[in-house]
């Protein structure tokens, strides 16, 4: 049997920081200074220059969101197949959500957890790579919304568990309890492959079967949303059958 992708239960050691630029940056920092070890997840109150998808920025209130960073080594799956890891660490934010805000949470292409049609969280998954080539690394950043109750305006679609369900939420502990989803659906990976992970994550994704607006480049269209590939590709049908990249195409989203 495949060992797991990592070899002591994921969020031990649970490092807990006040303030920090980045929770990846920490880990990677970790990482560098040959003091990481798989399952190692950091965890901050604050971070004052979060990270989110190409080049964006994760902007957080000070002590109401979850911002941690766990760190594996991604033994089990080949460079060629970064989506592999996406999809256990989307599946595992997804369980987690859901169980708190119900029915209407789903997984945005590739790995953005939305409830309704508004965002709840984000995961950013940055790779060291060795000089020979191998992965040595996965540093797994997740941001999601857990307490707070007003969000600035240049933010188009946020919500918060609290906006969804009127209570507050003991952040560290929820921290922990996603460690626990990503730890079982790393384990369900090793023992059962990624064929039941990718149909978990497919029969929760968002707008699937439904038609969207997309852009690529100066090109705008309606699609329907039909399904993402292993490859980590996604796939819609206009008036032809069409698979994009991430990064190639963009979601142009109405609320």
């Amino acid at each position: 049997m495949p060992q797991p992708l990592s070899t002591q239960p994921i969020g031990s050691p649970f490092i807990e920081l006040q303030s920090i630029d980045s929770t990846n940056n920490y880990a990677r920092q970790q990482i560098h200074a040959e003091m990481a070890q798989s399952g190692m997840t950091v965890f901050a109150h604050e971070q004052v220059a979060g990270k989110g998808q190409r080049g964006k920025s994760w902007t957080s209130e000070k002590d109401v969101n979850m911002a941690i960073s766990v760190i594996l080594k991604p033994e089990l799956i080949t460079l060629s197949k970064p989506f592999q890891l996406s999809v256990c660490v989307a599946v595992a934010a997804f369980r987690f959500f859901e169980k708190y805000a119900g029915e209407g949470t789903k997984i945005k292409w590739p790995n953005d957890i939305y409830w309704q049609d508004r965002k709840a969280g984000g995961i950013l998954i940055e790779n060291t790579i060795s000089a020979s080539g191998n992965w040595d690394w996965a540093v797994c950043g997740i941001g999601i919304n857990i307490n707070q109750a007003n969000f600035p305006s240049h933010l188009r679609n946020p919500v918060s568990l609290k906006q969804i369900t009127g209570k507050n939420f003991d952040i560290i502990h929820l921290a922990k309890e996603l460690c626990q989803q990503l730890d079982m659906a790393c384990h369900e990976f090793s023992n059962n492959g990624f064929e039941q992970l990718i149909e978990n994550y497919n029969s929760n994704l968002y707008k699937r079967n439904e038609k969207v607006k997309l852009k690529k480049e100066n090109r705008v269209f309606e699609a329907e949303i039909k399904t993402v590939l292993p490859s980590g590709e996604l796939l819609v049908q206009h008036t032809i059958e069409e698979s994009f990249s991430f990064g190639e195409v963009e979601w142009i989203l109405m609320y």
